[in-house]
């Protein structure tokens, strides 16, 4: 059911791939709150994802870019705002990968080849972003921009590897730009820490499966799905969220203030059980 939420808004959203994704879920709900968007990735993954469906479905264009080149992220803006017919009011940065975690490659062994490309992808991208943005003046006064950060940023997770310095990087771009962009054009900044989540590039992590496991024991009310994600971000994206800026806001069923569980030390006691 629509609230009109971000009726007459407009919007960008990076990342969106197939049916799994969060910024995929993000565009559905915007759509049906009312907004209007354009839809962005990189052109590898336009040939490997649905992107084309999801325009269809949602009435957007699709703009190839690589939010690593500024050139491009330029291309995006200026073409949104050609597109929509005027500045933007919200961006999504759901942009995130890594080479040594795809390789298996431990923190303690990484290619350093993968890990600059880890930190210009999934955090160095974020600041391109909002930086273009506001050479260009993209985005109106009072807008909102997210990006989907992890818990990996503040706690050690095993596997997680050279993904949690960019998450930590990530959120510290959004306090550091929202300070400024706040205090000149009043457009807030911020992160959203959301529960692991199976998305297309989530489902090819080692062990993520016993992850989620642990963290739905964990958490008093679940891990937060995609789409329960999506809800949460359009609130972020509309006027109820005005005065929230250089956040990050966990969204993970409370698991980011748990230390343990009774559904976790219950599985804990009957590991336990089974020892010789």
């Amino acid at each position: 059911m629509s609230h009109h939420l971000l009726k007459g808004k407009k919007g960008i959203i990076f990342g969106a791939l197939d049916e799994k994704s969060i910024a995929w879920k993000v565009a559905e709900k915007a759509h049906e709150e009312g907004a209007v968007f354009t839809l962005t990735n990189t052109p590898i993954a336009l040939r490997f994802g649905t992107l084309t469906e999801l325009a269809k479905k949602v009435n957007a264009e699709i703009i190839p870019a690589d939010a690593t080149k500024v050139d491009e992220l330029e291309t995006v803006m200026n073409r949104s705002m050609e597109i929509l017919g005027g500045k933007v009011d919200f961006v999504l940065h759901s942009i995130a990968m890594s080479m040594n975690v795809r390789k298996s490659r431990t923190y303690d062994d990484l290619d350093y080849n993968y890990y600059h490309q880890t930190i210009d992808i999934s955090a160095m991208s974020f600041h391109k972003m909002l930086q273009v943005a506001k050479k260009l003046d993209a985005i109106n006064n009072w807008g909102s921009v997210l990006a989907l950060s992890y818990i990996a940023a503040q706690r050690t997770l095993y596997r997680y590897n050279d993904m949690a310095d960019a998450k930590a990087m990530l959120e510290s771009i959004a306090r550091s730009f929202g300070y400024i962009y706040g205090r000149e054009k009043q457009i807030r900044v911020n992160t959203i820490s959301q529960s692991p989540t199976i998305t297309t590039a989530g489902s090819g992590v080692k062990g993520i499966d016993a992850l989620l496991d642990f963290t739905e024991r964990m958490s008093p009310l679940g891990n937060a799905t995609a789409e329960e994600c999506a809800n949460f971000c359009i609130v972020l994206f509309s006027d109820l969220s005005r005065k929230i800026t250089m956040q990050n806001l966990f969204h993970d069923g409370g698991f980011s203030s748990m230390g343990m569980s009774l559904k976790a030390m219950t599985q804990y006691n009957k590991c336990l059980d089974g020892d010789d």
